[in-house]
C-alpha cells in the first residue's frame, strides 16, 4: 500500500501544483499549448526519475553540509542531456520552451523531492516517488494547457477546432492562466471538502 501511495500522493494527495504550490513558474508560461505541456511534463520527469535515483545511491556518503549543492549539480547534470537532446532531435521544441528548460535545474518539485524523499529512502521507492510527482505535474500542466489552447487559440496541437470562431485571447495571456489555474484550485478543493463531508457522515 505504501508504494501504491508513493505513486498516487503526487497526483492528489501532494500534487505539486495545486496542493504544494511549487512550480509555478513553467505552468504558467509553457501551458499555452498542451504540446508544450506535454514535452515539460516528460523533460521534468526525466530529470525527476534520474536525480531521485542518483541521490539515494550516494545519500550515505554525501555529507549533510553540501548535500544540497551535490543535488543540484546532479539535477543540471540530468537537464543538460535534456537540454542538449532536444537541441539536436526537437530544435523546434527547445525554441518554444525556450529558457524554461534550463530553470528546470531551479524547480522547487525537483529539489524538494531529492531532499525531502530520495536522500532518505531506498532506489525503489524514490523511483516510484518520482513517477508521480511527475504525473500529478504533467497532468495538471496538461489539463491547464488544454482549456488555455482550446478556448484562447481555438486550436489544439496546433489545429484549428472550429473554423470561423473568435477565441477568447484573454486564455492565453497570463491573466487566463490565473484564472484556470484558480478554478482548478477550487474544483479540487471542493471535491476534497466533499469527500471530508461525507467521511464525518454529513
Amino acid at each position: 500500500m505504501n508504494r501504491l501511495n508513493d505513486v498516487t500522493k503526487g497526483i492528489w494527495e501532494k500534487n505539486p501544483i495545486l496542493v504544494l504550490g511549487i512550480g509555478l513558474c513553467p505552468t504558467l508560461a509553457v501551458t499555452t499549448s498542451v504540446s508544450n505541456a506535454l514535452w515539460m511534463t516528460l523533460a521534468t520527469s526525466f530529470v525527476l526519475i534520474g536525480s531521485n535515483i542518483l541521490v539515494s545511491l550516494i545519500k550515505n556518503f554525501v555529507p549533510s553540509h553540501i548535500r544540497i549543492a551535490i543535488f543540484i549539480t546532479i539535477i543540471a547534470s540530468f537537464v543538460t542531456i535534456v537540454e542538449l537532446t532536444l537541441k539536436g532531435f526537437q530544435p523546434e521544441v527547445y525554441k518554444s520552451l525556450g529558457i524554461f528548460i534550463p530553470l528546470i535545474v531551479v524547480n522547487c518539485i525537483i529539489l524538494g523531492r531529492a531532499e525531502e524523499f530520495a536522500s532518505k529512502n531506498t532506489v525503489f521507492r524514490s523511483i516510484l516517488d518520482a513517477i508521480g510527482m511527475g504525473l500529478g505535474f504533467g497532468l495538471t500542466l496538461t489539463v491547464l494547457a488544454f482549456f488555455r489552447e482550446t478556448l484562447g487559440a481555438n486550436k489544439l496541437f496546433g489545429y484549428t477546432l472550429i473554423p470561423g470562431m473568435k477565441p477568447a485571447l484573454a486564455m492565453i495571456l497570463a491573466p487566463g492562466a490565473f484564472f484556470t489555474l484558480g478554478l482548478m484550485l477550487w474544483a479540487m478543493n471542493a471535491i476534497k471538502s466533499r469527500k471530508k463531508d461525507k467521511a464525518n457522515g454529513n
